[in-house]
């Protein structure tokens, strides 16, 4: 009985947990979601983080909880999501079209270039925009300029464009660097449009165990970019000599390295439009 009293206190004494993981996300999404919705989810999240909460790992109930509510409230929006899967493999097209052609260019393409690149019309190009911008989820979720916004935004500075860029490299290096097992998940449910159940399958893991593989992923992804490009928002290591915090770190190095990678693969591959234009040799008439 008392240990279902102090699991009763845990869950009145972090209520302020779910409240301001809701407010984050809430500037992060339309005004049409729902605040109560969102609490909702985060409320039950608490009580369950409560429940299978063990002192014994020695990690803080509070980040613990912070990591299942934020977790059920990212599941709360893709269940909110309506975008169909053909709606989002055309945001993911035009997104990378977007990024090659940035790129090359150096800017930001116009609506006609990016219709060109795809063999489609302008028009379409103005509609997936729009089911771009209506999205309630990128794979962000919500943490910092979404992948989606380089899209959106057809007014970019050239030196918008490249920042944008840069941050596209910066999270396609931190996908592909991250352990097999976050990367399968977060390739699956955000790139593929893979369910929690089939992946569970997978990985013959249960549902509830991918979707904490998917926040610890979140996570990782989001410390690893704020690392090198924010890094006043990296909250310090508890056990900064800890084996956790060493994998941590092996990982943010790992980003970068790839990220450099591939900046160079992309200065190499890229030829000028004057260098590919054929040389045409002047001619003399004879006399």
């Amino acid at each position: 009985m008392s240990q279902e009293l102090d699991r009763d206190a845990l869950v009145v004494a972090n209520l302020a947990l779910v409240g301001y993981a809701v407010s984050e996300m809430l500037r992060r999404v339309p005004p049409t979601v729902s605040r109560d919705e969102l609490a909702s989810a985060g409320s039950l999240a608490l009580v369950l983080a409560a429940r299978a909460y063990d002192p014994s790992t020695g990690v803080p109930f509070a980040r613990y909880a912070s990591l299942r509510i934020r977790g059920a409230i990212v599941d709360e929006l893709r269940s909110m999501d309506w975008a169909s899967r053909g709606a989002r493999t055309r945001v993911r097209e035009l997104a990378a079209a977007t990024e090659r052609l940035t790129a090359a260019l150096g800017r930001a393409p116009s609506r006609e270039e990016l219709a060109s690149a795809l063999g489609t019309a302008v028009a379409q190009v103005d509609e997936v925009r729009g089911d771009a911008a209506r999205r309630v989820l990128s794979i962000d979720a919500g943490d910092g300029p979404s992948v989606i916004d380089s899209v959106v935004d057809a007014a970019q500075t050239p030196e918008q464009a490249v920042l944008a860029s840069e941050r596209l490299r910066w999270l396609r290096s931190a996908v592909d660097t991250l352990p097999e097992r976050l990367q399968v998940v977060v390739r699956g449910i955000f790139l593929e449009d893979r369910s929690v159940a089939d992946l569970a399958d997978e990985l013959g893991v249960t549902q509830s165990r991918i979707s904490q593989l998917r926040t610890e992923a979140l996570t990782l992804m989001r410390d690893g970019l704020n690392t090198h490009l924010d890094p006043d928002l990296v909250a310090p290591a508890d056990r900064p000599d800890g084996v956790a915090e060493r994998r941590r770190q092996a990982y943010f190095a790992s980003i970068a390295a790839r990220t450099a990678h591939y900046a160079q693969a992309e200065r190499l591959s890229y030829v000028p439009e004057q260098a590919s234009a054929p040389v045409v040799r002047p001619t003399h008439a004879s006399a």
